[in-house]
This record gives C-alpha cells, structure tokens and sequence, in this order.
C-alpha cells in the first residue's frame, strides 16, 4: 500500500523506521509537528529526510487547502503515530481506506491526553493499547486491535511506556497496516457511555497529601514519574518525587522516619515510603544527597 506515517518525536520514527525495514508498503509522504524555534529537530522528520522522504509540517488540519495536499499523495492509508493536533474527518478520510492511530490506553477506558498516568494513579493493575479509526471525536473511534499489559506492583509512567506499551505499539502498527491491506481490519464500535476520559495530568494533580494511604501515595508518585513529577515540600521548597517504594515505619504524615544511604522514609496515614531520587533546587539528586544538603532529617516534617 501506499503509506502517510503522521506523528512526531521518538514513537513517530521508530514506527516509521519499522515501516521501511519491512519494506512491503511504500511511505509516499511524512507529517510532522511544526518546528519549534531554538529547538531540535524532530526525530521523527530528522529520520524522514535521512531517508529521502518528503515531509510535511501544517500548522493546522482543518485547512481544505491540506486536504488538497493530503490527497495528492494518492494514499491508501495514513498511519498516525503519536499526533497531537486535532486532525478532522475530511483530513482522516482522504487515504483510500482512511487513518488509523495508536492511543495508549485499553479504550474507550482513559480517553485523553495523558492515557498512561491515570490508571498508574487510580492503582489498575491491567492497561494496554489500542489501534483505532479515529473520528472527530477524542479518542472515540472504532476499535481496530488492542493489546494488553500488566501494571506491575512498582511499575512507573516511564516502565510502562518505554518498556511496554512503546515496542508493543509499534509492533501493533505493523500488524494494523497487516490486516488493513489484507482487508480483514475490525473496526468495534465504542460504546459511547463506556469508559472513561480524563484530561491533562498536571502538577496540580500530584500534589503529595502525605495524610492519605501508603498505596494511594505511591501510586499517585509513581503514575507521575517522570513527568509531571510528583511533589511536597520541604521549609517552603518544591521537592519533586521520583523513585520510591513502599515502606515499614508509621508516625505522623508527612514526618521523616529515618535517612540514610537507602533512602529518606517518609510516614503515610497507615505506613511508609522508601524516597530514592529527588528533583530540587540542585537537580535530580538522591534523596540522601539532598537530605545533607537541604537539612532534612529524622523528625523534619515534609508538606509544610
């Protein structure tokens, strides 16, 4: 088939790498984000060029002059891998057989943007992928393929994606283009009251509330981690959680249990978190390293 790959960053080339090694379908065009001043590159748009591809950056979809553009490229299908801007029907429906995307999330469970965070933080044990058709509404396409994995009990948004739903989605593109061209693709109509959406995660939503339970607190620190961060504070000063783990210990929420080389312990409203890594006004440094620095010790009360 004659292939657009749409999408951006890391996820973006590595689909469109994958495409080109197995070499059965042709990539006739690349869409991009638009650059940003001062920034790098695109990797995805860097790699396309590389590779002789021509490659196109709009700033926006809803443009009929772009559907113009998209249409005389004579596709078959468009594969959107990773795409942020809203891209309307009578864009997703110029290609022959139409677009499909990836979502990293078991839709129509956790429509929205930050797909892998919330079920980390709402403390599932199951999440996924889906390939769909998507329309103009968010996510609420029909369903081509879905693949699903485990949330393991110390798993991060980092070991989530990266380490499973990043390779697993590429993969999953590849067997998509494979049942589109084979003409066997589903499309499963979402049930519109089904599932769930949830916006953005941003700092607001991390704020650590060390009063609440040990599971709630890690998992809210380790849905975040690495972004946006899960945060307290300390004399007044943001200090942003990374790695921890569950602890032994109690006392008073939010008080230090103990600091040493392991790690700072801090008290939940029924146990304990093991702190390892911290970002402050000195970077992301070990929790320890930022104890010496910052003062912190046994009795130091954090979140005040």
């Amino acid at each position: 088939m004659r292939l657009i790959v749409h999408g951006q960053q890391a996820y973006g080339k590595s689909v469109l790498e994958a495409i080109l090694d197995k070499g059965v379908d042709e990539v006739v065009a690349v869409y991009s984000a638009p650059d940003k001043e001062g920034r790098p590159l695109d990797p995805l748009k860097e790699y396309a060029l590389e590779q002789g591809l021509p490659v196109y950056q709009p700033e926006s979809y809803r443009n009929p002059e772009i559907w113009e553009q998209l249409a005389s490229h004579e596709a078959d299908l468009c594969v959107m891998a990773y795409v942020l801007l809203f891209v309307p029907e009578e864009a997703l429906n110029v290609p022959k057989y139409g677009s499909i995307q990836y979502h990293p999330s078991l839709l129509p469970w956790h429509k929205g943007p930050s797909s892998i965070n919330w079920p980390i933080i709402m403390g599932k044990e199951k999440t996924g992928l889906s390939i769909f058709w998507p329309d103009n509404g968010l996510d609420t396409g029909p369903i081509l393929l879905q693949k699903e994995v485990d949330i393991g009990p110390d798993d991060t948004l980092g070991s989530i994606y990266f380490d499973k739903l990043y390779p697993l989605g590429v993969d999953a593109m590849l067997e998509s283009i494979e049942l589109v061209r084979g003409r066997n693709a589903p499309r499963e109509v979402q049930d519109p009251d089904a599932g769930s959406y949830e916006g953005w995660c941003r700092k607001d939503d991390v704020h650590i509330d060390w009063s609440k339970g040990t599971d709630e607190v890690y998992n809210l620190i380790r849905g975040a981690n690495p972004q946006p961060g899960a945060w307290t504070t300390f004399n007044g000063s943001e200090v942003k959680i990374f790695d921890s783990r569950k602890a032994d210990g109690s006392g008073e929420p939010g008080s230090v249990l103990s600091v040493d080389d392991s790690g700072v312990v801090v008290a939940t409203a029924d146990g304990a978190i093991r702190v390892m890594k911290v970002r402050a006004d000195a970077g992301k440094v070990t929790s320890a390293e930022y104890a010496s620095s910052a003062g912190l010790e046994t009795g130091s009360k954090l979140g005040s």
